[in-house]
Formats: C-alpha cells, sequence, structure tokens
C-alpha cells in the first residue's frame, strides 16, 4: 500500500517509550524500529475521526482465505440450523416439534438447559462440554489449527458469541460464558494460541448485537436479571452498554486481527458503535499492528470492510470486500443429515471472488464434541490442495482491470449460491509489481485458449515476454509458446486435448517485459451519447440542464432531452467519468460516504470522486461504483420523475443498476 507519514505518538507507542524524550539509547532504538502502522496516531468516537482507520491491510488483500466456524451450545441439538434456540419458542415450528418430543416443553426445558446441562426425555444427560483430547475428549484446537493451514487459510477463529448470548470466552461482564459453565474452557483462548501457533491471523465473528433486537422475540419474560441478559430482556440502555463491553474484554484479551460482526449494528447506538470503533483501533495503534473491522450494516467501508453474506458482487468492486459462506447451504451449525457444496463449486467462488478484489471466509460447522467431520476435511483439503499447487495465481495478488470472461455468472449480490465454472470460464489476477497476468480457467479449454478479452483492439501484447500453464506442482510450468492474437482474442495453444494433470482449475501465466498494458474498452462499451436507464424505475439520469456546480442529478423520463445523454469518458486505470452533453459536467460523488447521500456534478477536476467503475451485472446491465467513495449509483428505487440520485454500499438491489442505450 502507498507510504503514509507516520506519528511521533504511534512510534513512542509501539516501542513503550511514550513520554519520553528522543535522546541516546532511545533515538538509537526508535531509529533501528520498523516502520509504524499506517493511519493515525490516535482515535476519538466521531465518524470524521474512524474513517481515516486504513480499512483493508496489505496483510488481509494478500491473505485472501480464511476459516471460522459456528460453534456452540446450538450445536447440541443438532437439529434445523444455528437459530435453534430461537425457534424451538416459536409453537408449531419444526424446532419447536422437535424439542418437545425430544426434551420438553420448553416452558420446562429451556434453552439455557444446554449450557447448564440437563437430562433429556430418555434420561440422558446433555450439556455443551467439549472435553480436550488430553482430559479424554475429542475436542483438539491445535488439530483444528493444523486443518485450516492445510486448507490453505490466512486467517482463522470462532463465533466467540451468536445470536444466543453465550459468550466463548472468560468473561467478566456475562455469567453465561464457557469459563464459568458449560465447558469450563476458555475456548476463545484456546483457538486464538492454536490459530496463532500455526502462524495465522486471529479472526473473533461476533453476532451478538441481534441478541436483544429480535432473536428472543418469541421467549417468554424471563424472572431473573441473568437469564433476562442471556434472552436479551434487559433495558436498551443496559443492553447497548454490555454489546460494548462484550466487544472490549475480546479486544483486550485475545487482540484480534479482524473483528467481524454480523447484521444489525444499526439498532446499537451510533455512539456506542463509534466507542468501539476508536477504542479497538486505539488498541491497534497501541499494539503497533494493523487490524480490520467488518460489517454487514452500521459502519461505513472508509473505515471498515464490507462483508457480503453467501455471496458477492457481480463484478470487480473496490474498495476491497470481503464474503463469508459456509460448507453448507442447510444450516451454518452442525446439523444431523448435513450437505455440503462440491468441492468445485467452493474453488471456483474462491477464485472469482478473488478475481473480484476480495477475500472469502469460509465456515465451517463441527460437532458438539469437537469433531469436524470428515466430510468437511475433505472439502477444506481440497481447497488446500489447490491453493498449495496454484496458490501463486491467488495469494498476494490483486485484481487487474477485468475479472474474467465467460458465461457463468457469479455473485450479484448476498444470498447468491456457489457455483462451479466452465472451460469457457476464465478469472484474472495479477501481481502486485503489474507485470504478470493469470488467467484461470475453470476447467481444461483443450488444445486451444482463446482469451476473448486479450483481444486485438483491445490491449497490445507486443510486450508479453512468455506464456506457462502453472504445473501439477507448485513451482513447476509448462512453456506455452505458440500464440496468436486477432480480433477476437489471444489464442494460445495448450500441451494437449486433453488435460496433461487433474485440477479443478487451471492457470496460464502471462509474463510482461514492463506493466501490464493498459486494456482498453474496444468497443464494448458505448463510445458516444447514451442514456442511462434505471432498471427498476426505467428513469433516465437527467443532470436537470444549465445549473450551477455542486447541484443535485436527478432522474427524468426520457424524452431526447441533451440533459439525458451522458457520455462515458476512459479516465484510466478502468475508471470513467460520466460527461453530460448540455452543461459539460461529470458526476460526483463529493466525498460522501454514508448511504442515501446525494450525487452532485461539477466540472472534471481529476479527483477519484468524479472517476466511475462499471461493474457488469450481465444482460446488459451495469453498476456505476464510484472510486472515491466505493459506493454506487442509486436510483432509489420507484420514484417519480425529478427524484435526485444517491449512492448506496453495492448490493443486487435493481435499484442499483442502470443500462447504457447508445444514441
Amino acid at each position: 500500500m502507498p507510504a503514509q507519514p507516520y506519528s511521533r505518538r504511534t512510534f513512542l507507542t509501539a516501542l513503550g517509550l511514550s513520554g519520553t524524550a528522543l535522546t541516546g539509547v532511545s533515538a538509537l532504538r526508535l531509529a533501528a524500529a520498523a516502520a509504524a502502522i499506517p493511519g493515525p496516531a490516535s482515535y476519538n468516537a466521531t465518524w470524521s475521526s474512524v474513517d481515516q482507520h486504513p480499512a483493508a491491510p496489505e496483510w488481509f488483500q494478500d491473505a485472501k482465505f480464511g476459516i471460522y466456524y459456528h460453534w456452540g451450545a446450538f450445536s447440541v441439538p443438532a437439529f434445523g440450523n444455528e437459530w435453534y434456540p430461537r425457534n424451538l419458542y416459536i409453537a408449531g415450528s419444526n424446532e419447536n416439534n422437535h424439542h418437545k418430543s425430544v426434551y420438553g416443553d420448553p416452558s420446562v426445558w429451556p434453552y439455557h438447559n444446554f449450557i447448564n446441562g440437563a437430562n433429556d426425555k430418555a434420561g440422558n444427560f446433555v450439556q455443551f462440554a467439549p472435553k480436550l483430547v488430553s482430559a479424554g475428549g475429542r475436542f483438539d484446537p491445535g488439530d483444528w489449527a493444523q486443518l485450516f493451514v492445510d486448507a490453505g487459510a490466512k486467517f482463522a477463529g470462532p463465533v466467540a458469541e451468536h445470536h444466543d448470548g453465550f459468550s466463548m470466552w472468560n468473561s467478566t461482564v456475562n455469567e453465561w460464558n464457557s469459563v464459568a459453565r458449560g465447558p469450563r474452557l476458555d475456548l476463545l483462548r484456546l483457538h486464538a494460541d492454536a490459530i496463532r501457533g500455526k502462524g495465522l491471523k486471529l479472526l473473533v465473528a461476533m453476532h451478538h448485537a441481534y441478541n436483544f433486537n429480535g432473536y428472543y422475540d418469541h421467549v417468554p419474560a424471563q424472572s431473573t436479571t441473568s437469564l433476562k441478559k442471556l434472552y436479551g430482556q434487559l433495558d436498551t440502555t443496559s443492553e447497548n452498554q454490555l454489546w460494548y463491553d462484550k466487544l472490549r474484554e475480546v479486544v483486550d484479551g485475545y487482540q484480534p486481527d479482524i473483528l467481524w460482526e454480523d447484521f444489525d449494528l444499526t439498532r446499537v447506538t451510533e455512539a456506542q458503535r463509534l466507542n468501539f470503533l476508536s477504542y479497538y483501533y486505539n488498541r491497534a495503534v497501541s499494539w503497533n499492528k494493523e487490524v480490520v473491522a467488518s460489517y454487514k450494516d452500521g459502519y461505513d467501508n472508509a473505515g471498515e470492510v464490507f462483508d457480503y453474506e453467501r455471496g458477492g458482487p457481480a463484478g470487480l468492486q473496490t474498495p476491497y470486500w470481503l464474503t463469508d459462506d459456509s460448507i453448507s447451504s442447510s444450516s451454518w451449525c452442525y446439523t444431523v443429515g448435513i450437505g455440503y457444496y462440491p468441492l468445485n463449486a467452493m474453488v471456483h467462488s474462491l477464485i472469482d471472488r478473488v478475481s473480484k478484489n476480495g477475500n472469502m471466509l469460509l465456515n465451517i460447522a463441527p460437532m458438539a464434541d469437537g469433531t469436524i467431520p470428515s466430510g468437511q476435511r475433505s472439502v477444506l483439503l481440497g481447497i488446500g490442495d489447490h491453493l498449495k499447487r496454484f496458490g501463486e495465481s491467488i495469494y498476494a495478488t490483486r485484481a487487474w482491470t477485468s475479472f474474467g470472461e465467460g458465461p457463468t455468472q457469479m455473485g450479484g449480490g448476498s444470498f447468491t449460491t456457489p457455483r462451479a465454472g466452465t472451460s469457457a470460464d476464465i478469472r484474472f489476477t495479477r501481481d502486485k509489481a503489474n507485470t504478470v497476468l493469470y488467467a484461470t480457467v475453470l476447467g481444461w479449454p483443450g488444445s486451444t485458449l482463446t482469451v476473448t478479452t486479450l483481444a486485438g483492439g483491445r490491449i497490445d501484447l507486443s510486450s508479453l515476454t512468455r506464456v506457462q500453464l502453472l504445473g501439477s506442482t507448485a513451482g513447476s510450468y509448462i512453456d506455452l509458446p505458440t500464440r496468436s492474437q486477432d480480433g477476437s482474442g489471444l489464442h494460445i495453444g495448450m500441451p494437449s486435448a486433453n488435460a496433461p494433470f487433474t485440477a479443478l482449475a487451471y492457470v496460464v501465466k502471462l509474463t510482461f517485459s514492463g506493466q501490464i498494458p493498459t486494456l482498453t474498452s474496444g468497443g464494448r462499451l458505448p463510445t458516444g451519447w447514451v442514456r442511462l436507464m434505471n432498471v427498476t424505475n426505467g428513469l433516465a439520469l437527467d443532470s436537470g440542464g444549465s445549473v450551477a456546480s455542486g447541484s443535485a442529478v436527478k432522474e427524468w423520463t426520457w424524452d431526447g432531452s441533451t440533459n439525458l445523454q451522458w457520455q462515458l469518458v476512459d479516465a484510466g486505470g478502468g475508471f470513467y467519468r460520466v460527461l453530460n452533453r448540455t452543461n459539460g459536467m461529470v458526476l460526483d460523488s463529493w466525498g460522501a460516504t454514508g448511504n442515501g447521500v446525494n450525487v452532485r456534478q461539477a466540472a472534471w477536476n481529476g479527483g477519484v470522486n468524479q472517476q466511475w467503475q462499471l461493474n457488469s451485472m450481465g444482460n446488459g446491465r451495469y453498476q456505476l461504483v464510484n472510486r472515491g467513495t466505493g459506493t454506487a449509483l442509486d436510483g432509489r428505487g420507484a420514484q417519480p420523475s425529478g427524484t435526485a440520485v444517491g449512492l448506496w454500499t453495492p448490493d443486487s438491489s435493481t435499484n442499483l443498476q442502470w443500462t447504457l442505450i447508445a444514441l
């Protein structure tokens, strides 16, 4: 990442010299110290302050793949999914019927019996109380961590608290924790030590915002303060304080490299959200460590990393993002009869997400006793085999100008199923020096690979010095000397019609004598005037005419006016300025990072707030994502003519999709 200035306080804090003069030995120590972390020397609880935090540090962008796991008291019934604690209280639900049949009516056999321990109707004692292998049990955190290494993960960690309110660490603010009850083990400590002991970064996932915002809405009013705490029934002020206090304990006690949070943060008070972010970032400064906070709502992508649940964008997207997906379509926690996605779908999804400027966090579902089922191990080891052999095209790479080509659409928002690609699907990555381009083919292409993106007229390949196929073992290569370029693509002669070795995807490495040449639109996007039509409401983007700089951009029923005509002008690096025909001004985000803010217009000044990336959503539809803010042009739904258009965090909504119609 670009060099940034480092403050004196940051250096001193890192060295334990805060408050001392930089003379003598102290000065020598400072001179010899490694560079301090990027970002401010301190943060306060305001958006303007925490937004200065570098959201996705280089180590995170290099890592690409991580693993986490839903494992807790909800794993004991192994029925339905991880929402069993909630659903068992909903009369007539499958979980409710199962619970009454196996354990008893929830009024006499409540969820917290899985934590404290109790007999089921058959007389069997049930409790979430995994035992370490050293104590005669089946839970081996070291074995888990080694499995994550073998799977190719670079970061890993547990769901430290799910919606159910049970803390998996030695908490002083929540007596419902794994040291005081159940396992009587500090599970987060065991995970953290094992994961870091294998050289991985530690992720801690927290889902506790929804604990008091609706998860237990069918649970009757509890009789004690302690039970009210578990079931999210404290008063609002106390719940918000508890939300913050739990996070602070995790930060102070375990120093997570990634603090991942689930949805419903918007229902936590803004003050507490800002208190947490500023506290975490200030602690990271004191540790001299770059950290990541991710979010689904409640934060912004200026200082934090946006996370798609089970999905990702349809096209290339900035800023850097994350998806959390699961190894199973049916549940995030272990259930009897759980099924798994095919290995090739998992690997191809990982490749696709990396090509679009993102990381993938994969969830697994251990059994209550600490066993990781063999089916899950097989999938993880299959991913690891691919990454071990072809990892140079994944790790420490960056997205290229184009994410790829082919008929298989992957992503398009949250809750999009992982899909396997075909031999006609290619995904691109590049090295950080921008001299090597990797083209990963999601199946063996036969005797000739044609890469249509690299067609004549789109890219000058005169500096291409070598083309190789990554071999069956890491660091081995097969030269591909036969190649030609024409208007339909770059044609590369492959070793044979049949694959020379078995793999889930095949990687072609293109090495250039200098920087990878610039990819042009090559006529794929209209070069003249166009109308931009919103997919949801069918209205055209409207400048409003000869208006003042800074005026809002609107949408209007198409009438042929030059106010509704725009031109996409190449701004370099895969970005465009969107120029209005009437007033000559361009779309401008104005640097506003929040959701719902208006898009404005101004004279072209070359700034990133005036540069837009067109992400293809398929079927001739595009998202226009602002380079400065990472948010997308938003038509705001079914609105009347004259409505101002805005900005919104990219998702799969058609409100954010536009068609380009050449005039």
